[in-house]
C-alpha cells in the first residue's frame, strides 16, 4: 500500500504545484527534516511549486499525505521496492547504461553516436511532426471530452493545455546540434550526481536517499526541457493562489499560471485534517482504500461465506 499511495502522493502533490547527492537536496535543507505546513489552502498550493522547483520530493509527499501515512510510506520503502525481483537482463541493461552515461568521456561518446542521427531525424521531424502534433491533439482531445470525471471548466483547462503543449512539441528543436551537446552533458552530469552503478544499489537506497536521487534527476530533466523552451521554473513561479471559499473542513482554491506562454486558471478542493490542509482527491483515496482493506475479502470459488457469530 505504501509504495502505491507514494506514487500517489506525489502525483497529487505535482498536480497541485502545476495546477491546481549529498546530505542536503538542491534546496539547500535536509530531505528528511519535517516539513512547516501552511496555514491556509492556498498557501499549500504555493509551498508545494516552491518544493517542486527545488527538486525536493520528500517535501512534496510530506504535503500529499497526513503524518501516519507518511510515516507507512518510509517504513515500508525498502520492502516494497524489492518486492518483485529484478532479472538478470534488468540489472545487465541498468549497469551498462550507467556506465556508459558515467565515464569521463560519455558525452564524447554519446555525441558520436547522435551526430549521424541528427540530420535523418530532422528531416523525418519535418514531414511527420505537423501529422503526428495534429493526431495526437485529437487523440487526447477526445478523451478529456469524454472523462466523465472532469467537469467543463477542467475540460476546457485541460483542452488548452494540450494545444499549448502541442505548438511546443512542433515548434521545439529538437534536432539542434548544439542543444543536443548541451543535452547530452546535463544528462551525463545529472547521472553523477545520482551516483548509483548498479540496480542493486537502487533497490537498497533508503526512502530518503531515494527521494534525494529522484530530486536530482527531476532537476536534470528541468534542465533538459528548459533548453527546447519548456520552462518548468517559469511555470511554477507564474503561479498565483487565492482561496475563493473556505470553512472549518474545506477549501476552494482558484489558481492561475501561464504555461507555454497561455494563461490558464484551475479551482483545486482541499479538506483540513486536523491542522493540516490535503488535496481532496488524494484524502478520498486513502478512505477508499481502508474501507477496501477493512472489508472482508469475498470467498473463493467452492468456498462459502464465513456465519456470523453468534450473540447468544
Amino acid at each position: 500500500m505504501s509504495m502505491k499511495f507514494a506514487r500517489a502522493a506525489l502525483v497529487a502533490a505535482l498536480g497541485l504545484a502545476i495546477i491546481g547527492c549529498g546530505k542536503e537536496d538542491a534546496a539547500g535543507t535536509s530531505p528528511t527534516a519535517a516539513v512547516v505546513a501552511p496555514a491556509t489552502p492556498d498557501g499549500v498550493i504555493v509551498a508545494a511549486a516552491k518544493n517542486l522547483k527545488a527538486g525536493n520530493i520528500d517535501a512534496l509527499i510530506q504535503s500529499a499525505l497526513p503524518p501516519e501515512e507518511y510515516a507507512k510510506v518510509k517504513a515500508d520503502w525498502a520492502k516494497e521496492m524489492n518486492e518483485t525481483p529484478a532479472s538478470d537482463e534488468e540489472k545487465a541493461k541498468f549497469a551498462e547504461n550507467m556506465t556508459k552515461l558515467t565515464a569521463s568521456d560519455a558525452e564524447d561518446k554519446l555525441w558520436a553516436e547522435l551526430e549521424p542521427k541528427l540530420k535523418e531525424m530532422d528531416a523525418q521531424m519535418a514531414q511527420q511532426m505537423p501529422m503526428m502534433v495534429a493526431m495526437g491533439k485529437g487523440v487526447i482531445q477526445s478523451s478529456i471530452q469524454q472523462n466523465q470525471d472532469l467537469n467543463d471548466a477542467q475540460k476546457q483547462q485541460a483542452s488548452q493545455f494540450v494545444d499549448a503543449l502541442g505548438n511546443w512539441v512542433q515548434s521545439a528543436k529538437f534536432t539542434d546540434p548544439e542543444l543536443a551537446k548541451k543535452s547530452i552533458k546535463i544528462v551525463c552530469d545529472t547521472a553523477r550526481k545520482i551516483n548509483l552503478k548498479t540496480l542493486d544499489e537502487a533497490r537498497a537506497l533508503s526512502y530518503e536517499q531515494a527521494m534525494q536521487k529522484i530530486g536530482v534527476g527531476f532537476l536534470g530533466l528541468k534542465d533538459v526541457l528548459a533548453l527546447y523552451g519548456f520552462s518548468i521554473d517559469k511555470t511554477l513561479d507564474s503561479i498565483k493562489a487565492e482561496t475563493v471559499s473556505s470553512d472549518a473542513a474545506t477549501a476552494k482554491v482558484k489558481v492561475s499560471y501561464t504555461v507555454f506562454d497561455t494563461a490558464l486558471t484551475a479551482e483545486s478542493d482541499l479538506v483540513k485534517v486536523g491542522d493540516r490542509w490535503y488535496g481532496k482527491e488524494m484524502m478520498d483515496s486513502l478512505k477508499k482504500h481502508k474501507e477496501g482493506a477493512a472489508a472482508p475479502a469475498a470467498p473463493a470459488e467452492g468456498e462459502t461465506a464465513p456465519a456470523p457469530a453468534s450473540n447468544g
